[in-house]
């Protein structure tokens, strides 16, 4: 029996300010599963992200229909203890001051900082010291953000999503700006939250972050996911040529894609 579903999108359409960006969207997502949304930069990928997280709303028709978790409404600050969302851009500049701890515990309150008027209880703090450890943090704990590497602090961005989500990460072009030394601990850390049961929907237009656990990718182009199935069919140099519009040569080592 599959698991149930943590995302239901049926017919959805978005448009932001007078420009249609999805079009006639369908996709399900059940919990546990690990899955790549592929395509080229303005295809639509960040959007479908944002109507996941409740942050854009598909326009009202009787044909449409969204579903996170089972439910059609969520109140935004419930739903983020479900999902946890983790990109390049910091959540402000206070970020930069807080120690690597104090900035996964900023993840129970989606701030920038743990401001005065926020109390942070024992068990937060039991949460935060598991999460550290499982993101193998634990020499960030008191190094202000503002001092670490840059792979250092997606390792601590990753650690404040799961903070307060339930078991699923949104990971949002999670390699950009990341050197190489970065990007393979980072991917690392990814199939190691697969293999715990963590459900990763990884949006990416690099080849190279889909990790070996992530067995479905789907493909966008145009605001339209143009394609749905798993790595051997899809990740291909003629469909990923077809995706890009450039001539594509691929190779696989060990669970692993890169393509030039």
């Amino acid at each position: 029996m599959a698991a149930e579903p943590f995302l239901h999108l049926n017919h959805v359409n978005v448009v932001r300010g007078e420009t249609p960006v999805l079009h006639d969207v369908n996709l399900t997502i059940h919990r546990g599963e690990h899955i790549a949304l592929l395509g080229p930069n303005g295809c639509g990928k960040s959007t479908l992200l944002k109507t996941m997280t409740c942050e854009l709303y598909p326009l009202a028709q009787p044909e449409t229909e969204v579903r996170i978790f089972g439910r059609k409404r969520w109140d935004l600050t419930e739903l983020k203890k479900q999902l946890g969302v983790v990109s390049a851009e910091l959540p402000g500049r206070p970020f930069l001051q807080a120690t690597g701890f104090d900035a996964i515990l900023t993840g129970f309150f989606s701030s920038s900082t743990l401001w005065p008027n926020l109390t942070v209880t024992e068990e937060m703090r039991e949460r935060a010291e598991k999460v550290l450890i499982q993101i193998d943090g634990a020499r960030l704990r008191h190094k202000p953000v503002g001092e670490m590497s840059a792979g250092q602090v997606r390792r601590i961005l990753i650690g404040r999503a799961l903070a307060a989500s339930a078991g699923t990460l949104l990971l949002d072009e999670p390699s950009n700006a990341l050197d190489l030394a970065a990007q393979r601990e980072l991917r690392n850390l990814m199939r190691e939250l697969a293999q715990a049961g963590t459900t990763l929907v990884l949006i990416t237009h690099n080849i190279a972050d889909i990790i070996p656990e992530i067995e479905r990718v789907l493909m966008m182009r145009d605001g339209r996911v143009i394609a749905d199935g798993g790595k051997p069919e899809l990740l291909t140099a003629e469909r990923l040529g077809e995706l890009f519009g450039t001539p594509v040569r691929l190779a696989e080592s060990g669970g692993f894609y890169q393509a030039w």
